[in-house]
């Protein structure tokens, strides 16, 4: 093991001439990307931002810990935020082999123990260079950095083909129900209440930082059901087993809405084809009880759908910066639009075919996940 320092060196140049190079950012997932920037940061002037040559590598102190962090390979000479570090390799250390390993379990975790700041966590330059790091010769390096491009190939393929699905099945909605909000095919508009035979509540308890183990109970996490579908995983354990509300456990053919999130979020419904006992509803989400009106999972793909956001959002309360809230008075009022509960039917059948081919994808991410987290443990320990 040596010091990551041995083989790194910041480079702090800034753009004194204000020339016209491109503003890029970094992110945790895209890396370099431009496209992030409104107005006022194209007209700002730009004369402290850091320059990016290709090769060297960039990151956001207090993004780090999330992984934002990359090497630059779009454009000879890119500028980044003043806020930036700006950092050049040694010819003896694979740019990609590093990108794995600040990524890796170890990476991370150096990361975010050295992390700190008293509003976000942030990891100075002198902080990173003191990161240990297993160098390898340089043909090994470039071998371990093309295997696991290899599967980050895979596995984005996988999520292109899982997101291909929500595009058939949002097509599909508006093959057969038209645009919800204009209602060009005059079908009958009601308000939710009308649907609905009620709407529970979960319950707030203090709990566990860490999922549950085993079949200990837990609470849902918001995210368990944030993103449009319904993530067991996303829980917290229960400190007390006794505190398990029956009522609240979430059930197989449920509908869950949640209430609270961010603006953009906010009022996200999943369906539960299936779930794992002994889990409960946070009282961040709302179950929706339906009528034999409205199927639930016609509900859920409209509630979701973009052509129907900015109605959900409508109804929301709270500033455009903190997180907004859905009231049940203000859900039960939204109107909505009510085709023959027979058409609803022969679309939720069409979705179950669908997401059956995306439960075998969901399958084939998890796997190669597994297959990557292996390697990279036994490639950086």
């Amino acid at each position: 093991m040596t010091r990551l320092g041995d083989y790194i060196s910041e480079f702090s140049v800034k753009n004194h001439l204000d020339e016209s190079i491109p503003v890029y950012s970094v992110t945790n997932d895209r890396g370099f990307c431009s496209g992030y920037f409104n107005k006022d940061v194209a007209s700002k002037d730009k004369t402290t931002y850091k320059i990016v040559p290709r090769g060297y590598f960039a990151y956001n102190p207090s993004r780090i810990n999330v992984g934002s962090i990359a090497w630059q390979n779009s454009a000879e000479r890119v500028i980044v935020s003043p806020l930036y570090v700006v950092f050049k390799v040694s010819d003896k250390l694979d740019r990609q082999y590093l990108l794995h390993y600040l990524k890796s379990d170890v990476g991370m975790t150096f990361i975010k123990a050295h992390a700190a700041g008293s509003v976000r966590d942030s990891l100075k330059f002198s902080d990173l260079k003191e990161l240990p790091i297993h160098v390898v010769p340089l043909e090994k390096q470039r071998k371990i950095a093309r295997t696991l491009d290899k599967l980050d190939a895979l596995i984005s393929q996988c999520h292109q083909q899982a997101n291909s699905f929500d595009t058939l099945v949002k097509s599909r909605f508006v093959e057969m129900f038209g645009d919800p909000m204009t209602n060009e095919m005059g079908w009958e508009k009601v308000q939710l209440s009308t649907c609905l035979e009620s709407i529970d509540s979960g319950r707030s308890l203090v709990c566990d930082a860490f999922a549950r183990q085993g079949n200990w109970p837990a609470v849902l996490k918001l995210s368990a059901a944030t993103y449009g579908f319904y993530r067991p995983e996303e829980n917290k354990a229960m400190l007390d087993e006794n505190l398990f509300v029956e009522d609240a456990a979430v059930r197989a053919g449920d509908l869950l809405f949640t209430r609270k999130n961010t603006p953009e979020l906010v009022g996200m419904c999943a369906y539960v084809y299936d779930t794992p006992s002994r889990l409960m509803m946070p009282d961040l989400i709302f179950r929706l009880n339906t009528t034999n009106r409205c199927n639930k999972v016609f509900l859920w793909k409209l509630i979701n759908h973009d052509l129907f956001r900015d109605c959900i959002q409508s109804i929301a309360t709270g500033s455009a910066k903190s997180m907004s809230n859905i009231s049940k008075e203000r859900l039960l009022s939204l109107k909505i639009i009510l085709p023959p509960v027979e058409l609803q039917e022969q679309f939720a059948a069409f979705v179950a075919q669908v997401d059956k081919s995306k439960v075998e994808i969901q399958k084939a991410i998890d796997q190669l996940e597994i297959l990557k987290k292996s390697l990279m443990q036994q490639y950086f320990g």
